[in-house]
Formats: structure tokens, C-alpha cells, sequence
């Protein structure tokens, strides 16, 4: 057997793949999708390049990528440097001000700047962004109710609530091939920043955008039921039933709470997916596989 027909299996496999992209591809085309990059995805190196090749591929077949990121574990490791100790409330993080100094250093200066290195270093480009670059995200304090005495609200400092998003910025810079990398910071009324759960952030972009895809990339393997097993649909009642059971709380609430008003608002297909899969952005777009759960409003 000569050396090109030992590799036909291989060879065959490969292109079964590419030709399967095909349809996804031309679906795809041309349409915004907003990727919340977190979980083990930006921890791990080799997936962190995985993502950076992922992003740049979908762009270089037309597809228009809008990456969102979080950060808790490096403003986890901030803090600990500082003698400061992290808390959360409802998935939400406590935010005074010497917290929102380190949340803005690590999220708009360290993560950020390394995800753009990330994409530059794939063969794409990417420019980094915060709420307060061109008026991006226009914010005010987080009322968060607390749930132990109704009609009161819990004070979590300079945590913030999206009050408008102007996407022109994100537009122009898409338009200019860039890949925009967003912080989840925004700016109030009296130029004060707030710290915005980056899920959150997420969705609005989606919606604002008019995306065709939310992705949000996490570090399990999607949403998981009271017994442990995937749940590949997920519908706005079992939300409310699975939130007042305590099966879904904590980080996830805010993250389920965003994917399904994206979903409301015409987001076309949303999904929170398994970062933890190398090229699982690619998967997940140009095949037929489900590599996490997807929210509907039925």
C-alpha cells in the first residue's frame, strides 16, 4: 500500500467533516454571534488556544464573532494578593471600591489584553473594549431584591445593572474585520464604573446585536438536573421550577437568567455549552452535535 492510499481513511474522515460545515457555513454567513468566554476554557492553555483558532476560523468563513468575557478566578487571585477576600451574593459579586479597582485592572487590562494576544497569535485580530469605550454600556447600581424579606434590596456595592447599550463601536469594529473582546464594566451617569456580571453582559449584547447565536461557554457540561444528568432542552417553566427547588443557584442563576431573556428577546438559538471540549465553539456551529443545553421559551 503506497503512502497516499495508507492515509485515505483519515483523508475521507476529513473531508465527510468539512463537507458536513457546509450548510452551517452558508446558514451562518454573514451573522453575529456573541461568545461569553469563562470557565475552564480561559484557565487551561491548550483550550485558550482551542477558543483564540475556534473565533478566528468562524470569522474567516464570514461569520461575524463578538467575544464576552469573564474572569473570576484571575480576580479571585487579584484579591488574594491584596489581602482582600471575595464574596458573592446570589451568584453575584460583592464590589466596593477597592474590589472594583482590582476588577477593572484584571478584567480591561490582564484578561483582556491576553485573549486579544490569544486571537493575534491565531492569525486573527482583536480589539479590547469596556462599557466606557464609545459609549458601549451606559449603567446604574444593581437593586438586587433580596429574597428573604420581600420589597427589600441588597446594597453589593459598585455592581452594576445595564441601563443602555450602543453597539455602533462593535459594528464599526466588525465591519473593519476586528473581533471585539468585551469587558463586562460599565460607566454610570457620573463616570463611575460598575462591575456588570459578564453573563449578563453577554445576553444584552446578543440582543442588541440582533445575534444569531449566543453561546456561553462554561466549565460543565451544561445544565444539569437534581439527579446530575444533562438536560439538552431547557424551557422558561423549568427554569422557574428548577431556580425554586434550588437545583440551579448560585453563578448559574444570573447565567440561566441572561440566556433566557436573550431567548425572549429574539436571540434566534441559545445555548450554554461545555468549555471544558477542545474546539467545541466549531462543534457546536458546524455540526449537528449539541454539546451543552440550549434555551427555549416554550
Amino acid at each position: 500500500m503506497n503512502d497516499v492510499s495508507s492515509h485515505l481513511p483519515n483523508s475521507a474522515l476529513a473531508a465527510q467533516v468539512l463537507a458536513g460545515a457546509l450548510p452551517f457555513v452558508r446558514q451562518y454567513q454573514g451573522r453575529t454571534m456573541v461568545i461569553k468566554y469563562g470557565g475552564n476554557a480561559m484557565t487551561e492553555p491548550a483550550l485558550q488556544a482551542a477558543f483564540a483558532q475556534d473565533v478566528v476560523m468562524l470569522q474567516l468563513l464570514g461569520i461575524r464573532p463578538v467575544v464576552v468575557h469573564g474572569g473570576g478566578p484571575q480576580i479571585e487571585a487579584a484579591l488574594k494578593r491584596l489581602g482582600l477576600q471575595g464574596a458573592f451574593i446570589q451568584g453575584m459579586r460583592v464590589t466596593d471600591a477597592a474590589t472594583m479597582q482590582a476588577v477593572e485592572w484584571v478584567l480591561a487590562g490582564e484578561v483582556q489584553q491576553q485573549i486579544v494576544g490569544l486571537i493575534k497569535q491565531a492569525g486573527g485580530k482583536a480589539v479590547g473594549l469596556s462599557g466606557r469605550d464609545g459609549g458601549l454600556m451606559q449603567a446604574k447600581k444593581l437593586a438586587l431584591p433580596d429574597l428573604a424579606n420581600p420589597g427589600a434590596f441588597i446594597d453589593l456595592g459598585q455592581v452594576g445593572d445595564i441601563v443602555e447599550v450602543d453597539t455602533t463601536i462593535v459594528q464599526t469594529l466588525q465591519d473593519a474585520g476586528c473581533i471585539p473582546v468585551i469587558s463586562p464594566i460599565g460607566v454610570g451617569a457620573h463616570n463611575e464604573s460598575y462591575n456588570i456580571n459578564a453573563d449578563v453582559v453577554a445576553a444584552r449584547m446578543a440582543v442588541a446585536l440582533q445575534a444569531e447565536k449566543l453561546l456561553m461557554l462554561t466549565n460543565i457540561s451544561g445544565v444539569l438536573d437534581g439527579s446530575g444528568q444533562l438536560m439538552p432542552r431547557l424551557s422558561a417553566a423549568q427554569i422557574d421550577a428548577m431556580v425554586a427547588d434550588g437545583t440551579i443557584s448560585g453563578g448559574m442563576i444570573p447565567k440561566i437568567s441572561g440566556a433566557l431573556d436573550a431567548a425572549k428577546s429574539g436571540v434566534k438559538a441559545v445555548h450554554i455549552v461545555d468549555g471544558r471540549v477542545p474546539h467545541v465553539l466549531l462543534l457546536e456551529i458546524l455540526t449537528g452535535q449539541a454539546f451543552g443545553t440550549m434555551i427555549h421559551t416554550a
